[in-house]
């Protein structure tokens, strides 16, 4: 017997199938994302000082949010981001939590393929008191992300990761 699926469009780009477990409305957006491992490269990234970030994207608590773990050349370094739904500021807002000991906050903006968000830093050696994200949506189902920081009230360009889907990769931590 072959089940049929009705498809509907989540992003211009992206096809979803109906019976796919429920996502918040606030969540929609991201979930073409939910369920997958992307692996990235830092754009200055050798060969011989090869960097790469592994990030999974999974559903959490029932729907209401999205769970990001990642980590950096096999667990060198790496975090977890919750994503929800926040009713009292009227926006998604993120945590991030990382194995330096850093977490951060943010208010989280998606506007059609582009999320942005400046994070409110605490517990960094740096001085980086604020993280900008641009999250760029690509149609091959991939995505790029740029880092801005803001250190001695200056922002500062931080690194960029291209990212790929890779059913292969693993989130590993040490």
């Amino acid at each position: 017997m072959i089940r049929s699926f009705k498809l509907f469009a989540i992003l211009p780009f992206f096809i979803y199938a109906e019976g796919t477990p429920k996502m918040s409305e606030h969540l929609a957006s991201l979930s073409p994302f939910v369920g997958k491992t992307y692996k990235g490269e830092l754009l200055h990234s050798t060969e011989d000082n090869p960097v790469y970030d592994i990030a999974r994207w999974e559903r959490a608590l029932n729907g209401n949010a999205i769970r990001i773990l990642h980590s950096v050349n096999n667990g060198e370094y790496g975090g977890e981001t919750i994503i929800m739904w926040n009713p009292d500021k009227e926006s998604l807002m993120s945590w991030y939590f990382t194995t330096g000991g850093i977490l951060t906050n943010a208010l989280v903006n998606v506007k059609g393929t582009k999320i942005t968000s400046i994070e409110d830093v605490t517990g960094n050696n740096n001085g980086i008191t604020k993280v900008k994200s641009i999250i760029e949506l690509k149609q091959n189902g991939g995505f790029e992300n740029r880092f801005k920081y803001l250190m001695n009230n200056i922002w500062v360009d931080g690194h960029q990761i291209l990212y790929k889907e890779d059913p292969t990769a693993s989130v590993l931590f040490n």
